[in-house]
């Protein structure tokens, strides 16, 4: 209890060192706390979780998921499936975007030819090779080919295919949408100060109804302590990544609490094994996987806010295959297989990290780096800014090893393995050919029980030849003001449209 009590006081005296952006925010204003600031306002430029947490506020897609995961309709008034390779859209009549433009079938068939182009190199690669063409029917009506079967279309359709305004967006050009976005979405854009924070306000003209709260500060706080004071002194409403150990000083009746939900995040160490080098032999990854005691790291780091799995999938995802079971911790094994491999002396291991990002993520990367040190690899940590690090993902330059998380809201096993496994993506650094005919089989089946065999099989694979070092489901932990209505969703997403303020 005095423990617990000496540093609620320093937690405190660090808040009242906090310094909000503009002072203060008032009644009607959320503040959303992240770890890192987005890199982009462009919708179909990003891959990541913050960026979405701020896009959602601005842009609508054509369905959407509920808060309890279930799939809708909402730019989409209807949809059907024609055959096994057109899709047919109905877009709701009366949308408008933030500037006045009308929302048209026309504004889809420009975003979604301009999502599958590969020549505009945009870091959203999932139509690029899916769509043949888009095809508008009317003012209202488009419709989707694909170049073969896609069965995940609706899916990945709740994430992705945000419209642009064609007149703003081919007038402005897409240097200056990027930083001046202009949505569909229950909010519009105020202002982006880099690193300090992001200002929205509401979409009073929103089709589904104006938003309860009047605006939306979100502000980026790597510091996992910074982001706790920011709560406890009330100038935050909801902070992500609260460290394990502070969630009971979270419990603040009349102030605060906790939120906690296993999340669709799977956290892992992967192997860029293009470059040759040690990870490029398979008995050396294995070894590693081995090597490191993850159980006792999400036991001690994250005090157990963690799931081991043995495959990249979470329950949760279609193609989980329970029956695929992790490495267990066996120094000894790893010390052999490294001596078959040629390293019986070891080698020095890079493992490249966030600080921020994720729960404990470099904590967890430096629990990694000292099991391998005690099988014989002289492994170091390397963190990152996230910015930077995000470069380092698209540009392939994090060889040997590095530590990331996947948050797979598409809930299908294809947006795993696709983007991180499969030979050539942008976010691929591993080669197998027989996971790739897998991969490529399971995206063009519309028929799902062999859909589920597939990543059975792919799974299998994915354990014998150790793309990923280890893999665990993260359990996101949320700070959250007492004063908001709201809690944690398994897809990480924090839609404001859906919160309000308590009376």
């Amino acid at each position: 209890m005095k423990k617990g009590f000496l540093l609620l006081l320093s937690l405190l005296f660090v808040a009242l060192a906090f310094s909000p952006a503009n002072a203060s925010r008032d009644k009607d204003t959320v503040v959303l706390v992240q770890g890192v600031d987005p890199t982009t306002m462009d919708p179909h430029n990003h891959m990541e979780t913050p960026a979405w947490n701020v896009h959602i506020q601005l842009f609508d897609t054509l369905l959407q998921r509920t808060p309890d995961i279930k799939r809708e309709n909402l730019l989409a008034e209807s949809h059907r499936l024609v055959n096994d390779k057109t899709w047919e859209f109905k877009v709701r009549k009366g949308v408008k975007f933030h500037n006045g433009e009308d929302l048209k079938a026309e504004n889809f068939k420009f975003t979604f030819e301009r999502m599958a182009d590969p020549k505009l190199k945009l870091r959203q690669t999932v139509f690029q090779g899916v769509i043949e063409r888009v095809e508008v029917m009317d003012d209202y009506t488009f419709r989707i080919h694909t170049k073969d079967p896609y069965p995940v279309m609706e899916a990945i359709l709740c994430i992705y295919g945000q419209p642009l305004p064609l007149k703003y967006f081919q007038e402005k050009g897409p240097a200056h949408f990027a930083l001046n976005p202009v949505g569909t979405g229950p909010y519009k854009f105020v202002r982006w100060i880099k690193d300090d924070h992001i200002l929205l306000e509401a979409n009073e003209q929103y089709f589904r109804g104006a938003p309860k709260i009047k605006r939306v500060m979100i502000r980026p706080i790597p510091e996992a302590t910074t982001r706790v004071a920011a709560l406890q002194t009330q100038e935050a409403d909801i902070v992500v990544n609260i460290p394990p150990h502070l969630m009971r000083l979270m419990n603040w009746k009349g102030r605060s609490f906790v939120s906690t939900v296993p999340s669709v995040r799977v956290i892992f160490v992967a192997f860029d094994t293009t470059k040759g080098g040690p990870v490029a032999d398979k008995r050396v990854r294995q070894a590693i996987a081995m090597g490191a005691d993850l159980k006792t790291n999400i036991k001690k780091v994250l005090d157990g806010n963690g799931v081991v799995l043995g495959s990249p999938f979470t329950e949760k995802h279609f193609g989980y295959d329970p029956a695929i079971k992790p490495y267990e911790y066996n120094p000894e094994k790893a010390k052999q297989l490294l001596a078959e491999a040629g390293y019986a002396k070891g080698f020095d291991l890079v493992l490249n990290s966030p600080s921020g990002r994720y729960l404990n993520d470099k904590e967890m990367a430096e629990a990694t780096a000292g099991d391998l040190r005690k099988i014989g690899i002289n492994a170091t940590v390397k963190t990152h800014e996230w910015g930077t690090y995000m470069n380092m993902m698209y540009g392939r330059t994090a060889a040997p090893a590095y530590l990331l998380g996947w948050g797979n809201t598409s809930f299908d096993a294809d947006f795993t393995i696709s983007p991180l496994m499969r030979t050539g993506k942008l976010l691929s650094a591993v080669s197998f050919p027989k996971l790739d005919e897998l991969i490529d089989q399971g995206i063009s089946t519309m028929d799902q029980k062999k859909r589920l065999k597939i990543y059975s099989d792919a799974a299998k694979i994915i354990r014998e030849e150790v793309p990923w070092a280890w893999t665990y489901q993260q359990v996101d932990i949320y700070g959250v003001n007492e004063r908001l209505n709201w809690k944690a969703r398994t897809d990480e997403r924090l839609v404001v449209y859906d919160m309000s303020f308590k009376k």
